[in-house]
């Protein structure tokens, strides 16, 4: 479409000469005359200005938040209005004390923590539920002699602190055992310099970097929370309640954005890694395209759980009250919050 700029140019100052003589009529002219004059030389884009948000995973840059990265590579984002800034995680970030002193709009965390952080009086609220099981477990060497869990007595076990503290404080409690726990954060080096006698890890993660470290799977005694009875939910997408009252529309976009992400990236495998590694390299994690191809595939196991179909992005009530109870057992919370007000996701 070819636009006359001069001519339009001449009637609006001819229009506001009129208004300056004639007042009322003219000036409502100039103000639709102006609107249509910019709706048709400025891109959309720039009329209608994007709403400036900020997401934080709980980790580092890696393909547990490929979702995340794929949205905003892929412009899912932008088609739902949102100018959408992915911040950086590490084991040192607590991604719920930065929504909390509102240094992000938006954040990862494990549910175990959401409800924690809510029962502690701050008004968080889960948007999405992205992983709907544990994927975390403890990994041994079988020549410690480590075969069963009641092994792990009186052996030390490395761990990672802060909101990943919770499930194995919940495993000890469930199953009596008495370990000495050793901090841990991003390292399998512990377990392989037998610094400790088993580690926590995850599935998708620190399992597959102690396999391509040299050890087979038969050489490892692997003890899956999921089995032991503390299956608490992990990843879920959060904010403050004041930020979903004040603009649930916003929320509810950054939802489906960030949904289409997921599943692009589990259809678009090799796509998704080129931008999963953009991010990681810039980020110097160390890690290998191997690594993250095997972190993707495991990730789309947890998200699209072929058990409980139709559940992408829901938090499971049922899920909700077990983990609460657990926890109010273990005298981590006072009182479970009321589901209703904790989960604000779209059905």
């Amino acid at each position: 479409m070819d636009i006359n700029l001069a001519g339009m140019y001449d009637t609006l100052s001819a229009l506001i000469y009129l208004a300056r003589i004639n007042g009322g009529f003219f000036r409502k002219q100039i103000l639709v005359f102006w609107m249509s004059f910019l709706l048709l030389v400025l891109p959309v884009s720039q009329v209608l200005s994007k709403e400036k948000v900020t997401f934080l995973p709980q980790w580092i840059p890696q393909a547990q938040f490929a979702g995340y990265m794929v949205a905003k590579e892929k412009g899912f984002y932008n088609e739902w209005d949102l100018d959408v800034t992915l911040l950086r995680g590490g084991p040192d970030i607590n991604p719920f004390f930065n929504l909390a002193a509102r240094e992000t709009t938006f954040c990862s965390g494990w549910l175990s923590e959401g409800i924690q952080q809510r029962a502690s009086g701050i008004e968080v609220v889960n948007l999405a539920q992205i992983i709907q099981q544990s994927s975390l477990l403890l990994i041994a060497k079988k020549e410690r002699h480590i075969d069963t869990l009641a092994d792990l007595n009186g052996r030390k076990v490395g761990f990672w602190m802060g909101e990943f503290y919770m499930p194995i404080r919940a495993l000890i409690f469930k199953h009596d055992l008495n370990v000495k726990l050793v901090p841990n954060y991003t390292t399998v080096t512990i377990l392989l310099k037998d610094a400790v006698d088993a580690m926590a890890a995850m599935w998708y993660n620190e399992y597959h970097r102690m396999i391509l470290s040299g050890y087979n799977p038969d050489e490892l005694s692997v003890f899956r929370f999921s089995e032991l009875g503390v299956d608490f939910p992990e990843d879920g997408i959060y904010c403050l309640e004041k930020t979903y009252l004040s603009n649930p529309v916003m929320c509810e976009n950054f939802v489906r954005a960030s949904l289409k992400g997921w599943q692009y990236a589990f259809t678009h495998e090799e796509e998704t890694l080129d931008i999963v590694m953009a991010y990681a390299d810039a980020a110097n994690t160390g890690t290998n395209r191997a690594h993250q191809r095997w972190m993707l595939a495991r990730m789309k196991d947890l998200v699209l759980d072929s058990d409980t179909p139709g559940s992408f992005g829901i938090l499971d009530r049922d899920d909700y009250r077990k983990l609460g109870q657990t926890l109010e057992r273990m005298y981590m919370i006072d009182e479970v919050p009321e589901f209703d007000l904790f989960f604000k996701g779209w059905h």
